[in-house]
């Protein structure tokens, strides 16, 4: 499911992630924590406004992004 992420893309699709999709709920990112870029492709920490962190990984190869709650 390719909407689980909403970013802002500058130069490079996945930019910035902006909000998440989570169990039915829009969740806006109230702050990035870190971003890194591994052999798949972007990945973010990030807090959302509800003070849950959440790992983000946009996999490049096959378009689709991943979520994970820590």
């Amino acid at each position: 499911m390719n909407d689980l992420v909403e970013c802002r893309s500058e130069a490079n699709y996945a930019g910035r992630p902006t909000a998440l999709h989570w169990l039915g709920q829009r969740l806006t990112v109230a702050e990035v924590m870190a971003s890194w870029r591994g052999p798949e492709g972007a990945h973010f920490r990030v807090r959302a406004q509800d003070d849950r962190v959440f790992e983000l990984t946009y996999d490049e190869a096959r378009d689709a992004w991943h979520v994970k709650e820590m």
